[in-house]
């Protein structure tokens, strides 16, 4: 068995440990969606769902591109690990993933362009007597 030191990476979660304190952070992953749904440059958003907008089944615009649309909520449910601030929208979202329409997308892209303005965003854990 060997001593690797401390952890930096593990399972597409970036690690910063000091005496004090544990950072978990996802920016490498969250760089690798951004680029895998296009949306490297894409303009950030403040929040990540519109709060007064309501998503429902029957919205009336056109159905979207099924797999598409679940691929994109799967990489942002494994983002919630280290970012609880977007999970109260990805799990809303989730709900739509059996009948996802453009509507839903929009909402699903509001999402991605809050990352792509927060991806330094992580949990911190600190050391407490």
């Amino acid at each position: 068995m060997t001593d690797l030191g401390l952890m930096t990476f593990f399972l597409g979660m970036e690690i910063v440990q000091d005496e004090h304190e544990v950072f978990i952070c996802q920016k490498k992953y969250a760089k690798e969606i951004l680029r895998k749904f296009k949306l490297e440059e894409c303009k950030e958003m403040s929040t990540p769902m519109n709060q007064k907008e309501k998503l429902c089944k029957e919205d009336g615009t056109d159905k979207i591109d099924l797999a598409h649309f679940r691929s994109l909520i799967g990489c942002l449910m494994y983002l919630t690990t280290a970012r609880p601030d977007i999970l109260n929208a990805v799990s809303i979202l989730s709900q739509f993933m059996h009948c996802g329409s453009e509507l839903h997308l929009k909402a699903a892209k509001r999402v991605i362009r809050y990352v792509n303005g927060t991806c330094n965003f992580g949990i911190k854990f600190t050391r407490s007597k």
